[in-house]
């Protein structure tokens, strides 16, 4: 027996520790002494795929080859995956892959049975943007938490925005795509809406223009079509095809991959919306999802302390519902340590210790390893491409021994598909029909539009009724001042007469005369005879 089967030996111990019951995903070949070991495979246990994970490594050293790795035997074993691609390559798994002497080369070093394979596979696009199913959130599903992540506001400026999302909700103002949010922001900060400030806290109107004024910029980066109807169903992710396996969610982010912020977040709400709708399962034979972040640092890079809270809460619960989350990065120091503490399974490829800052990642990612019988700053700065060092959890949640392993060649397609065929099974797939056409329902913005309209029409009209009555009023005044200025006109002949003295005193003369007669009549007196 060699020191290398032999169980007692160092090589022995380490491939004792992956000798696993259960079902498991092949990683490799064990490598010792110098020499690669077929006979010594490296696994990891499918239930364990729940507990997390870490893929590390220098650029070009293999990262996004493990990745595909993992996800074509997770599809095999009836797992769904869900993969970012940040860098447009990962298509390649939907299509089998190339035989070459590199391929058979490094299936025949680490004993395996390479056969080229495509896998099913979905592409989803950030709304709309680049080729993919357009993957939409509505404001008030992305939340502020997230939302004031891809604005950059400090602590304040956060709280203020939840108070702004709290008093929507309570007004029955949906907040759809960014155009809402910013209607409800606008008028708080108007003339009509400042008195509903006092209502909500204490909002103050500096810290409203603020938040306005990065909504603005955030519009003008493109990003107010990933906010919209339909809002895309995260349970579409944990579909498996006709024959069993488990669909490969494809994330194509090339066209947004300038803006890092947003689609590094826009994929944690995809977990936390998960997280919402999931019952709670506990530990299960195989997890319903696993969910690869690529480019992990780029997620946590100014960060505040409640979205650090917010990722940190995520990763600890959300494998009682079954998904498991692999953090894709250069070195472990990219993800925060609250968070590391959560990844059970490492796949480490190799680091360049160039610059002392290089050297320093270097020993605290040693550090980050159980004991082992390699010196781990020398292995890591040796491994070649496709090569890395492995501990997982094992079937009794307990960690691996390290082992520097050779890893498998993938049996689809390493590099993208081609751009007319990628766009043929994007507008193929049944769900392209459900989510390709965005809808624009009444919102906030068509209701605050409404009233505003409804509020200035309503002005205009007392405007204009206050202005015909001062105008009556002021068109009254000056009739009745010409009428005080006019002269008298002359009278005419019989006023004239009627109005002389002459014809007074004759009128007194004839009514006196008159009166006696009609007393006389009245009272029967008869005239006086002379």
């Amino acid at each position: 027996m060699s020191e290398s089967t032999d169980p007692a030996s160092p090589a022995g111990r380490i491939a004792a520790g992956y000798a696993f019951t259960g079902p498991a995903l092949d990683l490799g070949a064990l490598l010792w002494d110098g020499a690669c070991r077929p006979d010594l495979q490296i696994r990891i246990p499918l239930s364990m795929l729940g507990r997390h994970g870490l893929v590390a490594g220098a650029t070009g050293t293999g990262k996004t080859k493990t990745l595909q790795l993992v996800a074509e035997q997770l599809s095999a074993n009836g797992v769904p995956v869900f993969l970012a691609d940040i860098k447009g390559d990962v298509s390649g798994i939907s299509a089998p892959g190339v035989a070459n002497e590199k391929v058979t080369g490094r299936a025949a070093d680490v004993g395996q049975e390479w056969e080229a394979t495509g896998f099913p596979c979905e592409f989803y696009a950030l709304g709309g943007i680049g080729t993919g199913i357009p993957v939409r959130a509505t404001v008030t599903g992305f939340g502020p938490v997230l939302m004031s992540k891809v604005l950059q506001l400090n602590q304040t400026q956060e709280q203020s925005l939840g108070l702004i999302f709290h008093y929507a909700d309570s007004k029955g103002l949906e907040l759809i795509d960014l155009k809402d949010l910013r209607a409800v922001v606008a008028f708080l900060v108007s003339d009509q809406g400042k008195a509903e400030l006092k209502g909500i806290g204490g909002l103050s109107t500096v810290t409203a223009g603020v938040i306005l004024r990065a909504l603005t910029a955030f519009e003008q980066q493109g990003a107010g079509e990933f906010f919209g109807e339909p809002e895309f169903d995260t349970s579409e992710f944990l579909r498996t095809s006709a024959d069993g396996r488990g669909v490969v969610s494809v994330l194509e982010l090339p066209a947004v991959q300038d803006k890092p912020q947003l689609f590094s977040t826009f994929l944690m709400w995809l977990l936390a919306d998960l997280y919402a709708d999931l019952p709670e399962v506990g530990d299960v034979e195989q997890p319903k999802l696993v969910f690869f972040f690529d480019e992990a640092h780029l997620l946590f890079n100014g960060a505040s302390k409640a979205f650090l809270e917010s990722i940190t809460q995520t990763v600890r619960l959300i494998r009682s519902k079954a998904i498991g989350i692999f953090f894709v990065t250069q070195t472990p120091k990219d993800v925060p340590a609250d968070v590391l503490a959560q990844l059970g399974n490492r796949v480490q490829h190799a680091l360049r210790a160039f610059t002392p800052d290089d050297a320093k990642a270097l020993k605290a990612t040693v550090k980050t390893f159980p004991n082992s019988p390699y010196d781990l700053e020398e292995l890591l700065t040796g491994l070649g491409t496709g090569e890395a060092v492995v501990t997982v959890l094992s079937e009794n949640g307990a960690p691996t021994p390290v082992a520097a392993t050779r890893l498998r060649a993938p049996q689809s397609r390493m590099g993208p598909v081609e751009p007319a065929a990628l766009e043929q099974a994007v507008k193929s797939s049944p769900l392209y029909s459900r989510y390709a056409e965005a809808v624009d329902r009444e919102s906030a913005y068509e209701k605050i539009s409404a009233e505003q309209a409804a509020a200035e029409a309503q002005a205009e009209a007392a405007a204009a009724a206050a202005a015909a009555e001062k105008q009556a009023k002021e068109q009254a005044k000056e009739e009745q001042k010409t009428a005080r200025g006019a002269p008298k006109p002359d009278p005419s002949l019989a006023e004239q007469v009627v109005g002389s003295g002459l014809f007074r005193s004759l009128a007194r003369s004839v009514g006196t005369q008159l009166g006696r007669e009609i007393s006389r009549s009245l009272f029967g007196t008869a005239k006086r005879r002379r």
